[in-house]
């Protein structure tokens, strides 16, 4: 019997082992999941924010490669759009040129010269023989434009709005990693049609992406830092001395409307251009709203349960009373049980009371003398 009842003990623990981790199992939430909590489910927060920041950061990395994906996937388009427009005006109107050992030659009396290129900006081209003073006049009319590229003999310079200054690469240095040492118009043009055209675009994709991948986490994750920093205010306001970690953990699920808005933002750009003047204000705001209304969320719960708690204890209170109240008159009860009665005088027997009788009638008055 003793060994019966001990595979029983142990039976019943591996099932109450593998009853725990089908719990944990269901109770895990999967990254789709996790993002429709973030944006329609404020209350799961707090318990998100148990699982750490390990799953925390996996989740913002993940959230971050949709948008890079989603970037990445614009910028090849919209190479496509300007490739093919720009092999359309190079068969139609642009000039011969050919390139031969580091130098590139346009067939032009006069500088070529696009005010607004798509995706460009200004483009000149002038590969004739420049002093420094020309090239920096060209420099500063890309300066003024804000973007723009200018052609070279020799070199490509570049200016786009997001750096400052130029940037220059030396035909040598770039077409020379990838093995390419002559070409001509014709050369181009039958490039530009050929299936080698899909191994340009997918590795213009890698490379977009792992550099939109780096500068959209570290740009995401200084938001999110920001975004913790109004968290721990209002931590602060409601005294519910929360742990940073778990205040961060809730920004990051708190991020995620942001992106999805940053997201669509992007991918309506890629057949719409326009900006948003104040987007990176508003990107900030709703997270940090989001944030804000799982703290406050979570401190109505803290009084909620505070006061279930006092009326529980207020229960408990009534009921020991009423146990105690019975007890006492249990008490009472015993008590008056046990009191001792009044004595009761025992009875006369008969004999007793006849001779009680003559003594009476001896104890009447005596006649007097002369009466009969």
């Amino acid at each position: 019997m003793d060994q019966n009842d001990k595979e029983e003990k142990i039976n019943q623990e591996n099932k109450q082992m593998t009853s725990q981790k089908q719990e944990k199992k269901t109770n895990r939430r999967g990254f789709w999941k996790k993002l429709a909590c973030s944006v329609g489910k404020i209350e799961s927060y707090p318990e998100m924010a148990t699982e750490g920041v390990p799953k925390a950061i996996s989740y913002m990395i993940k959230l971050v490669a949709i948008l890079a994906v989603v970037v990445c996937l614009g910028i090849v388009y919209q190479t496509h759009q300007v490739l093919t427009e720009g092999i359309d005006y190079l068969n139609k109107d642009f000039p011969d040129f050919s390139y031969q050992e580091g130098t590139l030659t346009v067939v032009s009396e006069q500088p070529i010269i696009l005010e607004e290129a798509k995706l460009v900006g200004k483009v000149i081209v002038d590969t004739k023989e420049h002093t420094e003073e020309e090239i920096n006049q060209y420099t500063n009319s890309l300066t003024e434009a804000g973007n723009g590229v200018v052609v070279l003999k020799d070199k490509i310079i570049i200016k786009n709005e997001s750096i400052t200054g130029t940037i220059t690469y030396a035909y040598q240095d770039i077409l020379g990693q990838v093995g390419i040492t002559e070409f001509t118009k014709q050369d181009v043009i039958n490039f530009a049609a050929s299936s080698q055209m899909i191994q340009l675009y997918l590795s213009l994709f890698i490379t977009m992406f792992m550099y939109a991948f780096v500068m959209y986490f570290l740009n995401t994750l200084t938001y999110v830092l920001v975004v913790s920093l109004f968290g721990s205010i209002a931590n602060l306001v409601t005294k519910l001395r929360m742990r940073y970690a778990a205040i961060f953990n809730m920004a990051v699920y708190a991020i995620t409307l942001s992106t999805l808005l940053n997201i669509v933002y992007v991918g309506v750009n890629i057949w719409i251009p326009f900006g948003i003047k104040y987007f990176e204000v508003m990107y900030i705001s709703v997270a940090v709203v989001y944030l804000v209304a799982a703290i406050f969320m979570i401190k109505a719960d803290w009084i909620k349960r505070q006061g279930e708690i006092v009326e529980i204890q207020e229960v408990q209170k009534q009921v020991k009373e009423e146990i105690e109240q019975k007890e006492r008159e249990k008490e009472e009860k015993k008590q008056e049980e046990n009191k001792p009665k009044d004595p009761v005088e025992p009875e006369k027997d008969p004999e007793d009371k006849k001779q009680e009788k003559p003594e009476e009638k001896g104890s009447e008055p005596e006649p007097e003398a002369g009466q009969a």
